[in-house]
């Protein structure tokens, strides 16, 4: 069975860019022309060079860049059927016509509706619409420019069958080699039976092959999403042999609900292209290699991408029910219909209220600390009851701050000092200290109630010295917060306590606590590390 190219055109730089709220800037439309080159997109629609002097000037420059470099893609640009906006959209392309890979789209509307809201009362002048589509493709063959016809608002031609037969007729016979059948309100859907407009596709793409037997004609599909959709009626279009293009944006961005979604095309081809049920086999050249940067890109830089966006969506690749991470880790493609790193991602797992104990244990390994399978089951109900809460999940960094907590010898839910007249420094501990509940400490001498604190840990675990003490106010008011860092040696390292109060001792104290509890996990916990308390 031979394997037929669908070619992918991207018209994330034209379509995509006249939904509300999606335009980029200058440098940002150049860049993604980049990345474009990259994927090995076979056709960068570039943008619509007679809307403004700056849409002129991004398809000028793209169409120079690409030239410089030889880029093998297409650049292509829309224009309507007016001579005025073919000679600019000629101006635009020149670099690319030099090296012989630039395209005009040309398109008028055939959807009764639109053409008399588009066009006024040429509507009614059939012929003369006949006529001017022969005549301003005729003026971009002959100057070597590929071109492609688009009767707009194609799935809703109705009874216009004859009148676009006659338009691609003419398109044809003045030097259009692709014809694109759009389905441009988004609103077709196989059920429509014989008037679904990849039978009426087929139909004229067997009229135009008995008219000229000697042309290869591309037949293409520019499909909206209003109905959610122009996936599958993209792929309908292929998958039948009527198509052999794909037109479409990056993440399916595009006027109202968006285009048709290229890496959804593209991978679906990629993965069923080969299926022996078809008549016909394809492929497409992309590099999908660059499919998830070009689509944070875009993500980025003209309209946010959902989570869930199939293929490229952040949680596509992310995984939090602790079954399935426990099948992933054992074969990365046990829930993933392909591997995320082909396309430039990488699977990755949330833990939340649904994960299991091996993926909690496989976070705390990635950061070197222990975690046996004989107490992991505890350890992650323990970092649960911690982020009770925390219904959507928690980083990876945020787990092992609940790993330290369920690990640290000391766990206050208070703490409290007095000195009395006769220098008796008593400090209130209420909660877990070491192997004790609910302690009073007396201290009496000279220091203050972080003497009296330090002298309680190194009664429980000895050889705790405190080597750099400092505090500063957070602000400039009265009623500062009040900082405290401390540095603690033990076994010749330095651990750090940071924390903060309304009262300097307090802070001091807390800071104490966090520096000794950071000590007794790193020595004690820490995978290859000195034992030590």
């Amino acid at each position: 069975m031979t394997k037929k190219q669908v070619y992918i055109l991207d018209t994330t730089l034209r379509d995509g860019q006249q939904s509300p709220g999606a335009g980029m800037s200058f440098e940002d439309n150049l860049h993604y022309a980049e990345l474009a080159h990259k994927l090995q997109i076979d056709v960068l629609e570039a943008g619509f060079p007679s809307a403004s002097n700056t849409d002129f000037e991004i398809v000028n420059q793209i169409s120079q860049n690409m030239a410089a470099k030889n880029s093998p893609m297409i650049i292509s640009s829309l224009c309507q059927l007016r001579e005025d906006q073919v000679i600019r959209t000629m101006e635009a392309l020149a670099p690319s016509l030099a090296i012989g890979r630039a395209r005009i789209h040309i398109y008028v509307p055939v959807d009764p509706e639109l053409m008399a809201a588009s066009l006024g009362k040429l509507a009614d002048n059939k012929p003369a619409i006949i006529e001017t589509v022969y005549r301003l493709i005729k003026i971009m063959s002959d100057k070597g420019f590929e071109v492609e016809f688009s009767p707009e608002g194609y799935s809703r031609q109705r009874d216009n069958f004859d009148f676009v037969t006659a338009l691609i007729r003419q398109a044809i016979s003045a030097g259009a080699s692709v014809i694109n059948c759009p389905d441009t309100i988004g609103g077709a859907y196989e059920l429509e039976g014989e008037s679904y407009f990849i039978n009426n596709m087929a139909k004229h793409k067997a009229i135009m092959e008995q008219e000229f037997p000697e042309r290869e004609i591309i037949w293409s599909m520019h499909c909206h999403n209003d109905f959610g959709t122009a996936l599958q009626n993209s792929l309908n279009g292929v998958f039948r042999g009527v198509a052999r293009q794909i037109e479409g944006c990056i993440n399916g961005v595009g006027e109202r609900a968006g285009n048709a979604a290229l890496e959804q095309c593209i991978m679906v081809i990629r993965q069923f292209g080969q299926n022996p049920a078809l008549e016909q086999q394809y492929f497409t050249n992309i590099n999908i290699g660059y499919l998830k940067e070009a689509s944070d890109f875009i993500a980025e830089r003209m309209l946010p991408r959902q989570p869930h966006s199939p293929i490229v969506g952040k949680n596509s690749a992310s995984h939090t029910s602790g079954g399935h991470i426990n099948a992933i880790l054992r074969n990365p493609l046990a829930y993933q219909p392909f591997d995320p790193r082909d396309i430039g991602s990488e699977i990755s797992f949330v833990f939340g209220p649904l994960s299991g104990s091996n993926h909690a244990q496989q976070i705390i390994h990635k950061f070197a600390y222990k975690c046996d399978d004989n107490e992991k089951v505890v350890v992650c109900q323990a970092i649960k009851d911690y982020y009770a809460d925390r219904r959507k999940g928690v980083t990876d960094e945020e787990l092992i701050v609940a790993y330290k907590w369920y690990r640290a010898p000391i766990k206050l839910t208070s703490i409290d000092y007095a000195k009395s007249k006769d220098s008796v420094t008593r400090v209130t501990l209420k909660g877990l200290f070491f192997d004790k509940e609910d302690l009073t400490i007396e201290y009496s001498g000279k220091g203050s109630a972080l003497s009296a604190l330090n002298n309680a840990v190194n009664q429980a675990h000895d050889g705790i010295m405190v080597v750099d003490y400092s505090s500063r106010s957070r602000g400039i008011t009265v009623d500062a917060i009040c900082e405290s860092k401390i540095v603690i040696s033990l076994n010749n390292q330095r651990y750090e306590g940071i924390a903060e109060d309304d009262d300097i001792e307090l802070s001091a104290l807390k800071a104490f606590v966090n520096a000794v509890n950071n000590a007794y996990i790193e020595e004690n916990f820490k995978i290859n590390s000195i034992k030590g308390l």
